[in-house]
Protein backbone atom coordinates (compact mmCIF):
# COMPACT_ATOMS: atom_id res chain seq x y z
CA UNK A 1 0.00 0.00 0.00
CA UNK A 2 1.39 3.38 -0.97
CA UNK A 3 1.99 6.03 1.66
CA UNK A 4 -0.50 8.33 -0.10
CA UNK A 5 -3.35 5.78 0.05
CA UNK A 6 -2.51 5.01 3.70
CA UNK A 7 -2.81 8.69 4.65
CA UNK A 8 -6.16 8.99 2.86
CA UNK A 9 -7.51 5.95 4.77
CA UNK A 10 -6.35 7.39 8.09
CA UNK A 11 -8.06 10.71 7.31
CA UNK A 12 -11.30 8.94 6.35
CA UNK A 13 -11.19 6.89 9.57
CA UNK A 14 -10.67 10.05 11.65
CA UNK A 15 -13.61 11.76 9.92
CA UNK A 16 -15.84 8.74 10.57
CA UNK A 17 -14.89 8.78 14.27
CA UNK A 18 -15.59 12.53 14.49
CA UNK A 19 -19.02 12.12 12.88
CA UNK A 20 -19.85 9.22 15.22
CA UNK A 21 -18.76 11.28 18.24
CA UNK A 22 -20.81 14.29 17.17
CA UNK A 23 -23.84 12.09 16.64
CA UNK A 24 -23.52 10.67 20.13
CA UNK A 25 -23.05 14.16 21.54
CA UNK A 26 -26.22 15.36 19.85
CA UNK A 27 -28.26 12.42 21.19
CA UNK A 28 -26.97 13.03 24.67
CA UNK A 29 -27.64 16.78 24.42
CA UNK A 30 -31.20 16.21 23.13
CA UNK A 31 -32.34 15.32 26.65
CA UNK A 32 -31.57 18.85 27.78
CA UNK A 33 -32.05 20.84 24.56
CA UNK A 34 -35.53 22.08 23.61
CA UNK A 35 -36.18 23.62 20.18
CA UNK A 36 -39.21 25.92 19.80
CA UNK A 37 -40.27 27.48 16.48
CA UNK A 38 -43.23 29.37 15.08
CA UNK A 39 -45.55 32.25 15.89
CA UNK A 40 -44.07 35.76 15.89
CA UNK A 41 -46.89 36.76 18.23
CA UNK A 42 -45.55 34.31 20.79
CA UNK A 43 -41.80 34.47 20.20
CA UNK A 44 -40.94 37.26 22.69
CA UNK A 45 -43.22 35.87 25.38
CA UNK A 46 -41.89 32.31 25.05
CA UNK A 47 -38.32 33.63 25.03
CA UNK A 48 -38.95 35.32 28.41
CA UNK A 49 -40.50 32.14 29.80
CA UNK A 50 -37.55 30.09 28.51
CA UNK A 51 -35.01 32.49 30.04
CA UNK A 52 -36.76 32.29 33.40
CA UNK A 53 -36.79 28.49 33.42
CA UNK A 54 -33.15 28.26 32.30
CA UNK A 55 -32.15 30.41 35.29
CA UNK A 56 -33.84 27.88 37.56
CA UNK A 57 -32.47 24.89 35.68
CA UNK A 58 -29.14 25.72 33.98
CA UNK A 59 -28.88 22.14 32.68
CA UNK A 60 -31.67 22.83 30.18
CA UNK A 61 -31.14 24.95 27.08
CA UNK A 62 -34.19 26.27 25.19
CA UNK A 63 -33.86 27.86 21.75
CA UNK A 64 -36.82 29.98 20.60
CA UNK A 65 -37.23 31.29 17.04
CA UNK A 66 -40.11 32.88 15.11
CA UNK A 67 -41.04 32.79 11.45
CA UNK A 68 -44.81 32.48 11.80
CA UNK A 69 -47.25 29.83 12.98
CA UNK A 70 -47.13 28.03 9.65
CA UNK A 71 -43.36 27.73 9.94
CA UNK A 72 -43.61 26.21 13.41
CA UNK A 73 -46.32 23.76 12.40
CA UNK A 74 -44.34 22.69 9.32
CA UNK A 75 -41.28 22.14 11.53
CA UNK A 76 -43.31 19.95 13.90
CA UNK A 77 -44.72 17.92 11.00
CA UNK A 78 -41.18 17.43 9.67
CA UNK A 79 -39.85 16.53 13.15
CA UNK A 80 -37.58 19.57 13.20
CA UNK A 81 -38.82 21.12 16.45
CA UNK A 82 -39.97 19.99 19.89
CA UNK A 83 -42.67 22.66 20.22
CA UNK A 84 -44.55 24.55 17.52
CA UNK A 85 -45.76 27.96 18.68
CA UNK A 86 -49.01 28.82 16.92
CA UNK A 87 -51.43 31.69 17.33
CA UNK A 88 -54.08 29.61 15.55
CA UNK A 89 -55.36 26.08 15.75
CA UNK A 90 -53.83 23.56 13.36
CA UNK A 91 -55.86 22.94 10.21
CA UNK A 92 -57.38 19.51 9.58
CA UNK A 93 -55.12 18.98 6.58
CA UNK A 94 -52.06 19.81 8.71
CA UNK A 95 -53.10 17.29 11.34
CA UNK A 96 -53.65 14.66 8.63
CA UNK A 97 -50.23 15.36 7.13
CA UNK A 98 -48.61 15.13 10.57
CA UNK A 99 -50.20 11.75 11.26
CA UNK A 100 -49.11 10.47 7.85
CA UNK A 101 -45.53 11.25 8.91
CA UNK A 102 -45.85 9.61 12.31
CA UNK A 103 -46.42 12.82 14.29
CA UNK A 104 -49.29 13.07 16.79
CA UNK A 105 -49.99 16.80 17.41
CA UNK A 106 -51.12 17.65 20.95
CA UNK A 107 -52.43 21.19 21.57
CA UNK A 108 -51.69 23.07 24.79
CA UNK A 109 -53.04 26.60 25.47
CA UNK A 110 -50.58 28.56 27.62
CA UNK A 111 -51.85 32.16 27.29
CA UNK A 112 -54.54 34.37 25.77
CA UNK A 113 -53.98 37.31 23.44
CA UNK A 114 -56.10 40.32 22.62
CA UNK A 115 -55.62 41.50 19.05
CA UNK A 116 -55.48 45.31 18.86
CA UNK A 117 -56.21 47.58 15.90
CA UNK A 118 -53.67 50.40 15.85
CA UNK A 119 -53.59 53.73 14.01
CA UNK A 120 -51.25 56.72 13.89
CA UNK A 121 -51.41 58.82 17.05
CA UNK A 122 -52.63 61.86 15.09
CA UNK A 123 -55.66 60.14 13.57
CA UNK A 124 -58.87 61.43 15.25
CA UNK A 125 -60.73 58.11 15.16
CA UNK A 126 -61.30 56.38 18.50
CA UNK A 127 -63.40 53.33 17.68
CA UNK A 128 -64.68 50.97 15.00
CA UNK A 129 -67.03 48.01 14.91
CA UNK A 130 -65.76 44.59 13.83
CA UNK A 131 -67.85 44.93 10.67
CA UNK A 132 -66.17 48.26 9.86
CA UNK A 133 -62.72 46.74 10.38
CA UNK A 134 -63.64 43.90 8.03
CA UNK A 135 -64.92 46.33 5.42
CA UNK A 136 -61.68 48.33 5.62
CA UNK A 137 -59.53 45.23 5.01
CA UNK A 138 -61.80 44.09 2.18
CA UNK A 139 -61.46 47.59 0.70
CA UNK A 140 -65.21 48.26 0.96
CA UNK A 141 -64.38 51.27 3.16
CA UNK A 142 -61.49 53.15 1.57
CA UNK A 143 -61.36 56.57 3.27
CA UNK A 144 -61.23 57.54 6.93
CA UNK A 145 -64.02 60.09 6.37
CA UNK A 146 -66.43 57.16 5.94
CA UNK A 147 -65.98 56.29 9.64
CA UNK A 148 -65.85 59.78 11.12
CA UNK A 149 -62.21 60.60 10.37
CA UNK A 150 -60.39 63.01 8.04
CA UNK A 151 -60.35 62.86 4.26
CA UNK A 152 -57.47 60.38 3.98
CA UNK A 153 -57.27 57.21 1.93
CA UNK A 154 -56.78 54.31 4.35
CA UNK A 155 -53.49 52.41 4.30
CA UNK A 156 -53.82 48.81 5.49
CA UNK A 157 -51.05 46.77 7.11
CA UNK A 158 -51.14 43.07 7.93
CA UNK A 159 -49.08 39.91 8.19
CA UNK A 160 -47.96 37.45 5.56
CA UNK A 161 -49.98 34.32 4.85
CA UNK A 162 -47.74 31.98 6.90
CA UNK A 163 -48.80 33.90 10.03
CA UNK A 164 -51.40 32.50 12.40
CA UNK A 165 -52.50 36.07 13.07
CA UNK A 166 -53.12 36.56 9.34
CA UNK A 167 -55.40 33.51 9.28
CA UNK A 168 -57.16 34.30 12.57
CA UNK A 169 -57.87 37.89 11.45
CA UNK A 170 -59.11 36.75 8.03
CA UNK A 171 -61.46 34.12 9.44
CA UNK A 172 -62.77 35.93 12.52
CA UNK A 173 -62.67 39.64 11.70
CA UNK A 174 -62.63 40.13 7.93
CA UNK A 175 -64.76 37.01 7.34
CA UNK A 176 -63.66 37.07 3.73
CA UNK A 177 -60.58 37.71 1.61
CA UNK A 178 -58.05 40.46 2.21
CA UNK A 179 -57.87 43.28 -0.31
CA UNK A 180 -54.80 42.91 -2.53
CA UNK A 181 -53.86 46.43 -1.38
CA UNK A 182 -53.08 45.24 2.16
CA UNK A 183 -49.35 45.64 2.74
CA UNK A 184 -48.05 42.34 4.10
CA UNK A 185 -45.31 42.76 6.69
CA UNK A 186 -42.79 40.14 7.83
CA UNK A 187 -43.58 40.54 11.53
CA UNK A 188 -45.70 42.33 14.12
CA UNK A 189 -42.95 44.81 15.01
CA UNK A 190 -42.81 45.91 11.37
CA UNK A 191 -46.56 46.65 11.42
CA UNK A 192 -46.12 48.84 14.50
CA UNK A 193 -43.24 50.77 12.92
CA UNK A 194 -45.12 51.22 9.63
CA UNK A 195 -48.23 52.64 11.35
CA UNK A 196 -46.08 55.02 13.42
CA UNK A 197 -44.90 56.58 10.14
CA UNK A 198 -48.22 56.54 8.27
CA UNK A 199 -50.91 59.06 9.29
CA UNK A 200 -53.52 57.10 7.33
CA UNK A 201 -52.38 53.65 8.45
CA UNK A 202 -54.17 50.87 10.31
CA UNK A 203 -52.72 47.54 11.45
CA UNK A 204 -53.55 44.56 13.66
CA UNK A 205 -51.11 43.40 16.33
CA UNK A 206 -50.95 41.44 19.56
CA UNK A 207 -51.41 43.77 22.52
CA UNK A 208 -48.09 42.71 24.01
CA UNK A 209 -46.32 44.49 21.15
CA UNK A 210 -47.83 47.92 21.83
CA UNK A 211 -47.51 48.38 25.60
CA UNK A 212 -44.49 48.89 27.82
CA UNK A 213 -43.73 47.06 31.07
CA UNK A 214 -46.01 49.49 32.96
CA UNK A 215 -48.98 48.79 30.72
CA UNK A 216 -48.78 52.11 28.84
CA UNK A 217 -49.22 52.25 25.08
CA UNK A 218 -46.07 52.97 23.08
CA UNK A 219 -45.62 56.49 21.65
CA UNK A 220 -46.63 57.17 18.05
CA UNK A 221 -49.75 54.99 17.91
CA UNK A 222 -53.27 54.73 19.31
CA UNK A 223 -55.24 51.56 19.96
CA UNK A 224 -58.83 51.68 18.73
CA UNK A 225 -61.79 50.65 20.84
CA UNK A 226 -63.68 47.86 19.08
CA UNK A 227 -67.42 47.12 19.19
CA UNK A 228 -68.76 43.62 18.65
CA UNK A 229 -71.58 45.07 16.51
CA UNK A 230 -73.33 48.37 15.92
CA UNK A 231 -75.55 47.86 18.98
CA UNK A 232 -72.67 47.13 21.38
CA UNK A 233 -70.32 49.53 23.16
CA UNK A 234 -66.79 49.97 21.85
CA UNK A 235 -64.30 48.33 24.23
CA UNK A 236 -60.62 49.09 24.76
CA UNK A 237 -58.15 46.17 24.75
CA UNK A 238 -55.78 48.17 26.96
CA UNK A 239 -57.82 47.37 30.08
CA UNK A 240 -56.77 43.82 31.06
CA UNK A 241 -60.13 43.04 32.63
CA UNK A 242 -61.88 43.71 29.30
CA UNK A 243 -59.85 40.93 27.71
CA UNK A 244 -60.06 38.49 30.64
CA UNK A 245 -63.84 38.89 30.93
CA UNK A 246 -64.46 38.55 27.21
CA UNK A 247 -65.88 42.07 26.85
CA UNK A 248 -63.24 42.89 24.24
CA UNK A 249 -64.38 40.99 21.14
CA UNK A 250 -61.05 40.01 19.52
CA UNK A 251 -59.43 37.52 21.90
CA UNK A 252 -57.74 34.25 20.92
CA UNK A 253 -55.92 31.39 22.61
CA UNK A 254 -52.19 30.98 22.07
CA UNK A 255 -51.21 27.37 21.32
CA UNK A 256 -48.15 25.21 21.61
CA UNK A 257 -48.12 21.89 19.77
CA UNK A 258 -45.98 18.90 20.69
CA UNK A 259 -45.56 15.48 19.09
CA UNK A 260 -47.52 13.34 21.55
CA UNK A 261 -47.87 14.15 25.23
CA UNK A 262 -44.73 15.96 26.42
CA UNK A 263 -42.36 14.21 28.82
CA UNK A 264 -39.25 15.01 30.83
CA UNK A 265 -37.80 18.49 30.47
CA UNK A 266 -40.33 19.34 27.75
CA UNK A 267 -43.19 18.63 30.15
CA UNK A 268 -41.41 20.56 32.92
CA UNK A 269 -41.20 23.63 30.67
CA UNK A 270 -44.88 23.55 29.77
CA UNK A 271 -45.87 23.05 33.41
CA UNK A 272 -43.67 26.04 34.28
CA UNK A 273 -45.50 28.16 31.68
CA UNK A 274 -48.82 27.26 33.34
CA UNK A 275 -47.52 27.77 36.88
CA UNK A 276 -48.26 30.90 38.92
CA UNK A 277 -44.80 32.27 38.06
CA UNK A 278 -45.20 31.44 34.38
CA UNK A 279 -48.58 33.14 34.20
CA UNK A 280 -47.13 36.19 35.99
CA UNK A 281 -44.60 36.46 33.15
CA UNK A 282 -47.46 36.12 30.64
CA UNK A 283 -49.15 39.15 32.23
CA UNK A 284 -45.90 41.12 32.51
CA UNK A 285 -45.34 40.66 28.77
CA UNK A 286 -48.75 42.16 27.94
CA UNK A 287 -50.69 38.93 27.42
CA UNK A 288 -53.40 37.31 29.52
CA UNK A 289 -53.48 34.24 31.74
CA UNK A 290 -55.09 31.00 30.64
CA UNK A 291 -58.81 30.98 31.40
CA UNK A 292 -60.39 28.19 33.43
CA UNK A 293 -61.89 26.66 30.27
CA UNK A 294 -58.48 26.19 28.63
CA UNK A 295 -56.83 25.16 31.89
CA UNK A 296 -59.39 22.36 32.17
CA UNK A 297 -58.54 21.29 28.61
CA UNK A 298 -54.87 21.13 29.56
CA UNK A 299 -55.66 19.15 32.70
CA UNK A 300 -57.57 16.57 30.67
CA UNK A 301 -54.30 15.94 28.84
CA UNK A 302 -52.59 15.42 32.19
CA UNK A 303 -50.86 18.81 31.99
CA UNK A 304 -51.42 21.14 34.92
CA UNK A 305 -49.41 23.45 37.15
Amino acid sequence: MSKHIYIIKVIVLILILIIMFMGCARREASDTFIQIKGSDTEVNLVQRLAESLMKKNPNVYIAVTGGGSGTGIAALINKQTDIANSSRAMKDEEIDMAKERGVNPVAIVFALDGLALIVHESLPVESLSIDEVGQIYKREITNWNEVGGPDLEISMYGRQSNSGTYIYFRDNVIKGDYSPKVRRMNGTAQIVEAVKKDKAGIGYVGIGYIIDDKGNILPGINSLKIAKDENSPAISPLEPENVKSGLYPIVRPLYQYTDGLPEGNLLDFIIFELSDRGQEIVVMEGYYPVSSVYMEMNEKLGISK
